[in-house]
């Protein structure tokens, strides 16, 4: 498929005047310039984070209503539910809460809940107060939900249950009747920080609380690893706070992690030290998968488990639940492409609608994924569930998904999300009317230029610019993620060797040369390009940088996105 080459400009003054106070290359500190780091403090922050940057916890609107309840709990002896989403940022925001408040206060006098993907569906159930009640809970911390709970929270405060809500998802009109509302982005609420991920947001809450009862920093740090797993899998900016949280928690996973963590890395056979990037594949689908699959509740046993063999028995249930899952995505996704290369009509649109009665639900999200890395339109996965056709919906960049469906809400039971994603259920009977409206819509909305897959390009660089000292300095800008990305470089006017050659007839491993410099590099499913590179005509070369390991000797290589004649 061919791809938009976006090279990023940048303030040259700038990162003329960056460069003479860092001393590095000028190309670096334009793309830091880019990133909104234009002088020495805010480079010094950058590149070497510090706990101490992390803001006050009180500075959080209701902090102090959310602690002081909190310590009433504590001194009446109150029974504690700590209730969070199904997810990664759920899970490990419900395993990190209940862990902390263990180490502080009665166990005996405490539990947690995770909703059923499939039988309450997302946040704050009427089964999980129910269960609350029968059980004698007076208080309830509810993370990564709850912010548009305002029925089931006002439900719960007339069975006497007070809710602390800890989330980061944009409020409605209405907040819930809660004892404490921690969520940045709700009105009034002056913390400097706005991007929190849901296990932030308790995180922040921990660290008031040891604050306020003079405990152990050191507690309250040792569930970073968690923390950091969270801001990976749920895909929030790598800045501010984030930044520095992720930071110190991926030295935690490599350095000394919860037995389930170092459980499920060693499962995956990745190889130490971990980046984000490797969470964001390694970790977090298995621990999705146990929602996705079954019960996410044991991936908070997971990561509460302090024995590492008994860690070692619940992650092999999660690998296996991810091993299940990678194989439904896998049958689906080949499937539903199947039915898009009979249907011809299916491919003369600009959006994808797909429906199978027999599609596990659990998969639908990751299957639109899959089409659109194929397809590159906005796509709805669909599937039977309980008398009705619901599925997940995903869209291509720049695109409002949610704005689109909501105007074919006509033939939706439900619908809910945001400009990227979302899910919805229908009527069986009102697929097809809803995919042809839907098409409609896309088609006389969408900026046809979205409908080619973009490669936003940090800088253009010669290959005599590749060192290591270069090198050091982006691994340096780790961690990487949303508004941090891994830098994208751009070389022009570069030549195959004659080495370059095809590798399990799928791969391509690069070997080209410009001013008297010769690089290799690795470019996955790229063959289809193979000519273009044999060609011996220049071409330009989009591609990573990172490094490749042989019998224990470290060179640099390119990791190839895309390639063009150049022109």
């Amino acid at each position: 498929m061919e791809k938009r080459w976006n090279i990023l400009a940048f303030d040259e003054a700038k990162a003329t005047a960056l460069q003479q106070q860092l001393k590095i290359s000028k190309r670096l500190c334009g793309i830091l310039v880019q990133r909104g780091i234009e002088d020495f403090e805010s480079s010094r922050n950058y590149f070497r984070p510090r706990l101490s940057m992390l803001h006050s916890p009180w500075l959080m609107k209701d902090m102090d209503k959310a602690v002081t309840r909190l310590i009433s709990a504590f001194d009446n002896k109150e029974k504690i539910l700590v209730f969070g989403d199904y997810d990664v940022d759920g899970t490990t925001a419900v395993a990190s809460m209940y862990s902390f408040l263990s180490g502080i206060y009665d166990p005996a006098l405490l539990d947690f809940y995770i909703p059923h993907r499939y039988r309450e569906g997302y946040g704050v159930s009427k089964a999980g107060i129910d269960h609350a009640a029968a059980n004698g809970y007076g208080l309830i911390v509810c993370l990564d939900c709850g912010i548009k709970s305002v029925e089931l929270i006002a439900y719960a405060a007339s069975l006497g249950i007070d809710f602390i809500v800890c989330d980061h998802h944009l409020p409605g009109e209405e907040l819930p009747p809660a004892a404490a509302i921690l969520n940045p982005k709700q009105p009034g609420c002056e913390y400097p920080y706005k991007e929190l991920c849901g296990c932030g947001v308790g995180f922040k809450l921990m660290t008031a609380l040891t604050e306020a009862l003079n405990t152990d920093e050191g507690n309250l740090y040792s569930y970073l690893d968690l923390v950091a797993t969270a801001i990976a899998a749920d895909i929030v900016p790598i800045t501010g706070e984030n930044r520095v949280l992720a930071y110190f928690g991926l030295k935690k996973i490599n350095e000394n992690p919860l037995p389930g963590i170092r459980s499920l890395v060693e499962l995956s056979g990745a190889k130490p030290p971990l980046s984000i990037t490797n969470v964001v594949f390694v970790i977090a689908p298995r621990v999705n998968a146990a929602g996705r699959m079954d019960d996410a509740r044991k991936a908070v046993q997971l990561f509460i488990e302090k024995d590492p063999v008994k860690a070692f028995g619940l992650a092999e249930m999660l690998h296996n639940d991810n091993a299940e899952r990678k194989e439904a995505d896998r049958s689906i996704t080949a499937e539903a492409l199947e039915l898009m290369i009979e249907d011809i009509d299916l491919n003369d649109k600009t959006s994808t609608v797909v429906y199978r009665e027999h599609w596990h639900k659990g998969v639908v999200g990751i299957v639109a994924s899959r089409l659109i890395e194929t397809h590159h339109r906005p796509t709805v996965v669909l599937t039977y569930s309980n008398g009705l056709a619901t599925g997940s919906a995903r869209s291509v960049p720049g695109f409002n998904l949610y704005e689109a469906i909501y105007a074919c809400r006509e033939y939706l039971v439900a619908y809910g999300g945001h400009f990227a994603a979302a899910g919805l259920s229908m009527l069986p009977e009102h697929v097809e009317p809803f995919r042809q409206k839907f098409e409609m819509v896309v088609e006389t909305t969408i900026d046809k230029q979205l409908l080619i897959p973009e490669i936003v390009i940090d800088a253009e660089l010669d290959l005599t610019e590749i060192k290591e000292a270069f090198y050091s300095i982006l691994t340096q800008m780790e961690p990487y993620g949303p508004q941090n990305m891994r830098p994208v470089f751009i070389t022009k006017n570069v030549t195959d060797t004659g080495f370059s050659r095809i590798l399990k007839e799928q791969h391509v491993r690069f070997s080209i040369w410009q001013k008297d410099v010769v690089l290799t590099g690795i470019g996955f499913n790229m063959a289809d390009k193979f000519p273009l590179i044999e060609s011996r005509r220049p071409f330009d070369i989009v591609y990573t940088i990172d490094e490749n390991e042989w019998n224990g000797t470290k060179t640099l290589q390119l990791k190839v996105i895309d390639v063009k004649f150049s022109g």
